[in-house]
């Protein structure tokens, strides 16, 4: 049957779901018996049209969804090959598939069925959207991250962009696989994670940052009291037993109970922590990380925003002063110099493959500069091509400097 003749047939059976149901005293299970036995009546009473098993499943799914689900948006989600999901107003919508963008031939019925889905998902996580505080950050059920504008701020009307929750955890194993580092680099990261190094993972968007604080999140040894915090959880750690997880919250209508990562930074520190994983630092929160680093909370890991790792440190300053607005530059400097160890540099590149480029250890302060010994670079070799990147992350010939930490945990010191 054509597409649209099918979903006039979804329409046609929803107005009688919702004319001959009382809805709010039934619960899921009910409701779907009950859609799917109006469905199977209106089957065998109507000539005009015969509905196989799969479209009468498929009438009965997309009714269910925009009652008690997200209508459109769970067909998508559901779709495991999708790996984000950005909406534009009712009539636009766009997904990325194995990297490459594309629109979808499919709609929302109108801007209202819109802004009730974005409700649903909005209270679901106990959160507020709505005139007076149009931008919110929030999460589905399956964690995927989700961002959304009202308007009047998004003048083409409501818009969604969501970053789809991969269901099985990010692994070394994984990164291995897709090539992004090689086993060397492994067993180097897990060296340094294991001598509570303070690591910094950096990048642009869509770059694999959160994805990669997750892989090398599994190198922490099982018996350590880990706090993560985020604007929206969607850290994947797995196998620690002492892990507590924090998010932020925005404020009610009122404009109050606002919680923002500085505060629970400052309030993860009375939680005796051994180590403190920050999803993502983009303002005045990245004094107080860097203020925990440099007091015995080793081996913390963080992500920002950065095109390179010598603009992370110019990053890391500018946020720095957001959080301590006066505070002189040289000082900040040496807070970076002395707080932060490694700085990792992910991107995407023109293949929209995601690689390691750069694994950069802070050395120190100097002559007001902080100063970088860059360990691993990547290089593209001969097999490289506009359409396809090759080549490897390689060894450079500096010494790692700072072994002290390396020492202090009985590691080997030469790396």
């Amino acid at each position: 049957m054509e597409n649209e003749r099918l979903e006039e047939i979804v329409e046609e059976i929803k107005a009688i779901v919702l004319d001959s149901l009382n809805l709010s005293q039934l619960s899921d299970e009910e409701l779907e018996e009950a859609i799917e036995r109006i469905i199977s009546n209106n089957a065998r009473s109507r000539s005009d049209v015969r509905l196989t098993v799969d479209e009468q499943i498929y009438i009965a799914e997309r009714i269910f969804s925009s009652i008690r689900g997200f209508g459109l948006l769970d067909t998508i989600i559901s779709d495991d090959t999708i790996t984000e999901v950005m909406i534009n107003g009712p009539d636009n919508i766009f997904i990325e598939k194995s990297g490459r963008l594309m629109k979808l031939n499919d709609h929302f019925e109108n801007e209202k069925k819109l802004e009730d889905i974005i409700q649903r998902i909005v209270g679901l996580a106990g959160r507020e959207v709505n005139q007076a505080n149009p931008i919110v950050d929030t999460r589905l059920p399956d964690g995927s991250r989700v961002n959304v504008v009202l308007p009047p701020i998004a003048l083409n009307g409501a818009t969604v962009t969501i970053r789809k929750f991969s269901k099985t955890p990010m692994t070394v194993e994984q990164l291995l696989k897709y090539g992004s580092i090689t086993p060397e680099v492994a067993k180097f990261l897990e060296t340094l994670v294991k001598a509570k190094y303070n690591i910094f993972i950096c990048g642009g968007t869509g770059s694999g940052k959160t994805t990669f604080l997750n892989a090398i999140s599994n190198f922490i040894p099982k018996d350590e009291r880990i706090i993560t915090i985020e604007d929206s959880a969607e850290l994947q750690i797995v196998g620690i037993d002492n892990l507590v997880s924090m998010e932020t919250r925005n404020a009610n209508a009122s404009g109050t109970g606002q919680i923002t990562i500085r505060d629970l930074i400052k309030s993860s520190l009375r939680m005796r922590p051994e180590r403190i994983i920050v999803g993502e630092v983009r303002g005045g929160e990245a004094l107080d990380m860097l203020q925990a680093m440099n007091t015995g909370h080793d081996g913390s890991l963080s992500t920002g925003h950065a095109n390179s790792t010598q603009d992370m440190l110019s990053r890391l300053e500018t946020m720095v002063l957001q959080g301590a607005d006066g505070l002189p530059l040289e000082a900040i400097r040496q807070q970076i110099a002395s707080a932060v160890d490694i700085i990792i540099h992910l991107s995407r590149l023109r293949d929209h493959s995601r690689k390691t480029m750069e694994i950069t250890e802070v050395v120190g302060y100097e002559a007001g500069q902080v100063k970088l010994n860059v360990l691993y670079k990547f290089e593209e070799d001969e097999k490289s091509t506009l359409e396809k990147v090759s080549g490897r992350l390689n060894r450079t010939e500096n010494p790692i400097v700072n072994n002290f930490k390396l020492l202090l945990a009985g590691m080997p010191t030469d790396l």
